[in-house]
């Protein structure tokens, strides 16, 4: 069933507008604590329902906040606020404190513009499909008040941030530190600026922070993981043994080695399923997206390593694992998901998980550009017009049924629409850089001449 609020990670959009307005986010907290208060009266005593809110550095974070306490509290649930945190740091505590949701007021790695709100159910997990719909049921009746009698408090956590700063220390091995490295860590002026480099300091690391001066509008503005020449000449210039590139809200991660090479999702899943694999403690395979890169899925297949593709979107590679069994997966864009460490991706943990890899393997991170060759890739968003399906354009098939057959066995074609825009992803990528120069052009010429 489609939805009509909810997309692959929460609800998102440019603030002001629709549906990232004071009176939608607080119709949603009201809408939500109705379902969440349903199933508290369904499941056990009735006790009155509590979610913890959080958010990153988004000068919207306190209008937003002030929505969400109110309709939470109307519907008769308790807040419990905790101001900036990570995404991940919020699933942890959803979990470590027993809570019936947990909530980030977050747009991740979108400009500061941007705003949304994500949610985690019981257990620090993305909220199931049913519960979403459900939600989205509640948001078309009015508005609800329950008796002044049962309505929800709301009060501070203050010492959320510290106990998320010790959950992360406890995903590194207790026989490893990270003594004699020097780490320059960006925290992309999100919400992992006052978190971050207390972790990677706390377990033995000469730290260089940088990214850790958020003003509410300078999120992920030339920092973090989507703009690493920041971080690549930090560590060079600091000659630093590495750099660690978190996004906005602390889920994403891309790493940089001692030359100013950057190392993307794909990288940094394949070393952290190498190590378990050599360790013996690799549990099944490994899930990626249909956008990993296909040097992984060979790489891994020369190991005896089951690979698997979801779809875009580290909620889908978390089914993927769950329905395996699996652990470790990840996309390309640095969301990394090591199911014995966390429930979500998070991009400290994560890092930790790199870092105890190549402590391990007694290897540096620049030592996987030369395990791990890529094949030459291309993307091209091609603008459409509202309502365009290429599945049902006899040109865009046709290329696509040709590109495919030239390709067999030596690449690949992926073609996505996105889900935040009007645009369609054009991907190519093949063994031979010709191949996807040629092919990625012709198949994005297919698609604009047919949605012109």
């Amino acid at each position: 069933m489609s939805r009509k609020y909810f997309g692959t990670d929460g609800v998102r959009g440019r603030v002001g507008e629709a549906p990232i307005t004071p009176d939608f986010v607080m119709r949603l907290a009201n809408a939500a604590g109705r379902v969440f208060a349903s199933m508290e009266s369904a499941h056990s005593s009735g006790e009155r329902p509590t979610v913890v809110v959080g958010k990153d550095t988004r000068i919207s974070g306190y209008m937003l906040e002030a929505a969400l306490e109110a309709g939470f509290t109307a519907a008769g649930v308790d807040v419990l606020l905790v101001g900036p945190l990570p995404t991940p740091g919020i699933a942890y505590l959803t979990r470590a404190l027993r809570l019936h949701a947990g909530v980030v007021i977050s747009a991740s790695h979108n400009p500061f513009e941007d705003n949304g709100i994500k949610f985690f159910g019981p257990g620090g997990w993305k909220l199931p499909d049913e519960m979403e719909l459900a939600i989205e049921a509640a948001l078309e009746q009015p508005m609800q008040v329950v008796a002044s009698s049962r309505l929800g408090k709301a009060r501070r956590l203050d010492d959320a941030r510290g106990r998320y700063i010790e959950f992360c220390k406890s995903s590194f091995p207790n026989d490893l530190d990270l003594k004699q490295l020097k780490i320059v860590v960006d925290c992309a002026h999100g919400a992992t600026y006052h978190v971050a480099p207390d972790v990677f300091h706390e377990l033995g690391a000469e730290v260089i922070a940088i990214g850790n001066q958020p003003n509410g509008t300078n999120i992920n503005a030339g920092f973090g993981a989507t703009d690493t020449q920041a971080l690549q000449d930090a560590v060079v210039a600091h000659q630093a043994d590495l750099g660690i590139a978190l996004d906005g809200d602390g889920d994403r991660l891309i790493m940089v080695d001692h030359t100013g090479r950057s190392f993307d999702g794909d990288y940094l899943m394949y070393l952290i399923a190498m190590a378990r694999h050599e360790q013996g403690s690799l549990k099944g395979g490994v899930v990626g997206t249909l956008m990993t890169n296909m040097a992984v899925e060979v790489a891994l297949a020369e190991r005896n390593i089951p690979f698997a593709r979801a779809k875009v979107g580290d909620r889908y590679v978390l089914e993927r694992l769950l329905e395996a069994g699996w652990q470790v997966g990840g996309e390309s864009s640095g969301h990394l998901l090591c199911l014995d460490s966390h429930t979500t991706g998070d991009g400290i943990v994560s890092a930790l998980q790199v870092l105890r890899a190549l402590l391990q393997r007694k290897q540096q991170l620049a030592d996987l550009a030369a395990e791990l060759t890529p094949f030459p890739q291309k993307m091209i968003n091609v603008r459409i017009r509202k309502g365009f399906d290429f599945h049902s354009s006899a040109g865009v098939q046709s290329a696509l049924a040709e590109a495919e057959q030239a390709l067999r066995g030596q690449g690949r074609v992926v073609l996505r629409p996105s889900g935040t825009e009007p645009v369609i992803r054009v991907m190519v990528e093949a063994r031979e850089e010709a191949l996807v120069q040629h092919w990625v052009q012709r198949l994005a010429a297919a698609v604009e001449a047919a949605a012109a």
